[in-house]
């Protein structure tokens, strides 16, 4: 019986641990994700197309389409976007069409996602 609680304690331990190290390597991750600085954009030296972009910063991950007609930004489409709850930061691709520029900030509840998203539309943009 005493054996039993000390396996049953072992493997609570492990697990405790486990989750600790792995929670502390996500926060990590998160937080030097907004430590990343994105380059301003200037749409109109581009040739109109459609450009793909990508980035990932456990455990969100991005992939956009972004449309230049005209020097002009026309249209971002976020093809894919794993998030867990981030899905309120999709909005952010409203302020960087208006505004022709990912210097916007990020949606109140939804930072890590929408530092991932412009980031997603520099790279594809080539800019980062």
């Amino acid at each position: 019986m005493k054996k039993r609680y000390i396996i049953m304690f072992a493997v609570i331990a492990a697990i405790i641990i486990i989750s600790y190290t792995a929670y502390s390597r996500i926060n990590s991750n998160l937080e030097a994700l907004l430590d990343i600085q994105i380059t301003e954009i200037d749409p109109s030296s581009l040739e109109d197309g459609i450009y793909e972009g990508a980035y990932s910063s456990f455990p969100v991950s991005v992939e956009v389409e972004v449309t230049v007609s005209l020097g002009v930004i026309t249209s971002i489409v976020i093809t894919k976007h794993d998030n867990g709850q981030g899905e309120p930061a999709e909005v952010i691709i409203e302020t960087v069409i208006d505004l022709q520029s990912v210097q916007v900030d990020a949606i109140a509840g939804a930072t890590y996602s929408s530092q991932v998203i412009l980031l997603a539309i520099s790279d594809a943009l080539n800019l980062e």
